[in-house]
């Protein structure tokens, strides 16, 4: 049984799949040439924005065992809170947009090849007028309750991410093929339409990027026992 991540550095998203024995493979062009692997995630260094590349893994995966696909790709060029650099960057290439919402788009168009659900998250965007209006907005902490008792605090980021998910953060999903969005869960939020760990995690470098970027644990937790027929997870 395999499971597809796109534009996936962290491999925080396919974790519950992993644990439960799912063979997870997650793509993205920051890791290493060779690749490497984990347990039962896989990493593999990949340029996902070359169309050659996609269809690569459509190749590859056809006629296997995949049960679901994931993708996280980049928002730089979409998200309204980077509105105001839209102007430059236009100037610099009026397509700018275009090519960055049919990246994301093109993930919808790998996993209907494969005939899987999947999900594909970015924040709020143009992706929503440039492609279509997302199928469900949340906020982490919405699914903070599917963190077990005993693992609240992040295993790789506690400084930044908050115990539980217990922060807010507008994030829109466009789904398809039989996803199922999984019940909340939520948890207390006390610094809602504020999150503190986001103002730790301004600028521009990579480290802060990722961070940012990376899954919540208890949504990525909830996405797996709603999309598998016998969930084995629980709190």
């Amino acid at each position: 049984m395999i499971v597809l991540s796109l534009y996936d550095y962290t491999g925080e998203a396919v974790r519950p799949w992993a644990e439960a024995g799912y063979d997870c493979y997650c793509f993205d062009n920051q890791h290493p040439q060779e690749g490497r692997t984990d347990g039962n995630i896989h990493y593999t260094n990949v340029d996902l924005h070359d169309p050659a590349a996609l269809q690569s893994i459509v190749n590859t995966f056809r006629g296997q065992d995949v049960r679901f696909l994931m993708a996280w790709p980049v928002c730089t060029d979409m998200a309204v809170s980077g509105a105001r650099h839209f102007a430059a960057k236009a100037a610099i290439d009026p397509d700018f947009q275009t090519k960055a919402a049919g990246h994301a788009m093109a993930c919808a168009d790998v996993a209907n090849a494969l005939g899987v659900p999947y999900v594909i998250e970015n924040p709020v965007s143009v992706l929503s007028t440039l492609w279509r209006k997302p199928d469900y907005i949340f906020h982490p902490f919405e699914y903070g309750g599917y963190i077990p008792v005993g693992e609240y605090e992040h295993p790789t980021w506690p400084e930044y991410i908050a115990p539980r998910d217990a922060y807010s953060k507008k994030t829109c999903y466009w789904t398809g093929n039989g996803f199922i969005m999984p019940q909340k869960k939520p948890v207390p939020c006390l610094d809602y339409g504020s999150s503190t760990q986001h103002r730790k995690l301004g600028g521009k470098s990579q480290k802060t990027k990722n961070i940012r970027s990376a899954t919540p644990r208890g949504i990525a937790r909830a996405i797996y026992e709603a999309n598998t027929p016998t969930p084995t997870i629980g709190i």
